[in-house]
């Protein structure tokens, strides 16, 4: 398996605009960057390769890339039109969900504990979300929705018709065949020069048009992580997610010790 993660934006809501700073993968937590973080999680659970979809300062993704992970781990794939709209780092992306593997979709901007992604790899379902149900329902998280223990919508805007719902920490485990789907979707939308629209929609699009019980999604409640878009997420990250992710013991040993609070951006 291979992962795909997009790492190409300007994190335009962290740092403005017209900024320069480097690329929300290289946050550094207690001296670590966000990508250092992701490739030893990746190489600990098995994952062959990691593409890359850069664009702003890519010198620096890679430079950071090249220090830290094996020879041939790290591959990447330039997106020039990486201030346009996340959409097109998808669409970037499309020969890599076509490449006949199964793939692992990643944003690079989430501060997350390992156990997060140990389920998520060791899950049965071959297409997996994973999904947080301590969320508050607000319009920045992106949202998973569960009817009869299946899921039926997916997105910032959903249906009211469904029985549970949760945040998703944007993660995707796909099966070839399916990430093949989501090309041919997110196709759709440049094809129409619709790159306003969230990526999520085009992942959506395929989950609402395959039969019930393709996908499935692992619970990762209880385990901190933050998504950083805004700067009140960088200072969340600091100050309260950082340390709960150093402290956190997949069996609960530290429950009594230290509340996990894990929210994404928006608030």
């Amino acid at each position: 398996m291979k992962a795909v993660m997009l790492a190409a934006g300007v994190g335009g809501r962290l740092y403005g605009d017209d900024s320069n700073d480097p690329p929300k993968a290289l946050l550094r937590f207690d001296g670590k960057t966000l990508l250092a973080r992701n490739i030893e999680i990746l190489r600990n659970n098995g994952v062959e390769e990691l593409v890359l979809i850069v664009g702003h300062r890519k010198e620096d993704l890679l430079a950071e890339a090249d220090a830290l992970a094996p020879e041939g781990f790290v591959r990447s794939v330039f997106n020039p039109r990486f201030k346009e709209g996340p959409i097109l780092s998808l669409w970037t992306a499309s020969d890599e969900l076509r490449s006949g593997e199964d793939i692992l979709f990643m944003d690079a901007d989430v501060l997350y504990h390992p156990e997060m992604m140990s389920r998520l790899m060791a899950s049965a379902s071959e297409n997996c979300f994973v999904m947080d149900f301590d969320v508050e329902l607000v319009a920045e998280p992106v949202k998973l929705c569960i009817r009869d223990g299946e899921l039926v919508d997916f997105g910032k805007q959903v249906t009211d018709d469904y029985h549970q719902i949760g945040e998703w920490p944007g993660f995707l485990r796909m099966t070839a065949d399916i990430a093949t789907k989501v090309a041919a979707a997110t196709q759709a939308y440049i094809d129409v020069d619709n790159l306003d629209v969230i990526y999520e929609e085009a992942i959506c699009d395929v989950l609402v048009s395959e039969p019930v019980g393709t996908f499935g999604f692992e619970d990762i409640s209880g385990i901190p992580w933050i998504e950083i878009d805004f700067p009140s997420d960088l200072l969340r990250a600091e100050k309260i997610i950082y340390p709960q992710v150093a402290e956190y013991r997949a069996d609960g040993s530290d429950a009594d010790n230290l509340p996990v609070a894990n929210k994404a951006s928006g608030e």
